[in-house]
């Protein structure tokens, strides 16, 4: 029988365990062959028919224990245990489930990001999953998977080279549709000192917005000089508007310190950064949709 992503949980920590940088899809082929899958149950697919049931089972194992920092992924498709990893396997010898994982900040934030984006009318599928709705299963299956895809692609955005991050945001600003009649350009590699991007409104740039990208650790603070250097780095440009973007977080002094200046500055912390990434498709390609099919009664009504 095909195990659930739960039971797969502690046997993927384990293969991992050696400290081997393996491929993802290693690790799903090793646990096929240690579950004894038949070759029909390693065939069986999703009802969707795109991925085998394994294979993404396998993979919201790796997504859980990520979020909950037990693995990392270096590089695309790659997947690496860490210590808090190696510490989990060792205190639990028998089972590593979600209830394990509530040990773990960054597993509890991510569960937190994922009841955020569920609404209260679904709510009872946390509590009380036998209540709930096809409806709510597939709301919750969407925001725990929305949930997961962000905190992915800010992991991966944390990976990149300063200039790839500049590049990332500008890419991202132009998808919100920033600069359609005018441009968006990355400068800090003209040595434009305290602008990353300039987005011009307009075709002859005279409506314009300044950018400044930080690539930070998620635990690093922005604290108030550095909004009082990029506010001053507008007013060398007689600009009154920025737009400052970093994958870690504002101090409550950072915060004040935009509302207090003259010019607007939005602040946008990595949080808000990975739900614009995934809103916006930046990094990210659709997976599947699904449909639901209800009665219509009116049609019946009518015969």
């Amino acid at each position: 029988m095909i195990p659930d992503f739960q039971t797969l949980m502690r046997p993927v920590l384990a293969l991992l365990a050696d400290g081997t940088v393996r491929r993802s899809r290693d690790v799903k082929d090793v646990m096929a062959e240690e579950f004894g899958l038949t070759e029909t149950e390693r065939a069986e697919l999703l009802p969707s028919g795109r991925q085998r049931t394994i294979d993404n089972r396998v993979g919201w194992s790796l997504t859980y224990l990520s979020q909950a920092g037990l693995v990392t992924r270096p590089s695309r498709g790659h997947v690496k245990i860490t210590d808090d990893g190696r510490a989990a396997l060792e205190a639990n010898p028998s089972r590593i489930d979600m209830k394990t994982l509530e040990a773990y900040p960054a597993y509890l934030e991510f569960r937190d990001r994922t009841r955020d984006k569920t609404s209260p009318m679904s709510s009872a599928v946390h509590e009380e999953p036998s209540e709930a709705t096809p409806s709510d299963l597939i709301e919750q299956a969407l925001s725990t998977n929305r949930a997961a895809v962000e905190g992915e692609v800010l992991q991966a955005a944390l990976a990149l080279l300063p200039t790839g991050f500049e590049e990332l945001v500008i890419r991202l600003l132009a998808s919100m549709g920033y600069g359609t009649a005018g441009s968006v350009e990355r400068t800090s590699a003209s040595g434009d000192a305290g602008v990353d991007g300039i987005i011009s409104q307009d075709p002859l740039g005279l409506d314009r917005i300044y950018v400044q990208a930080k690539r930070y650790a998620e635990d690093r603070t922005i604290d108030r000089p550095r909004i009082h250097e990029f506010a001053g780095a507008l007013l060398g440009k007689q600009g009154d508007r920025g737009v400052f973007i970093t994958t870690s977080r504002f101090s409550s002094g950072a915060i004040q310190e935009a509302e207090r200046i003259n010019a607007r500055i939005e602040l946008i912390d990595g949080r808000r950064l990975a739900e614009l990434l995934v809103a916006y498709g930046v990094g990210v390609q659709a997976d599947q949709t699904v449909t639901l099919h209800r009665l219509d009664e009116d049609f019946f009504e009518g015969l």
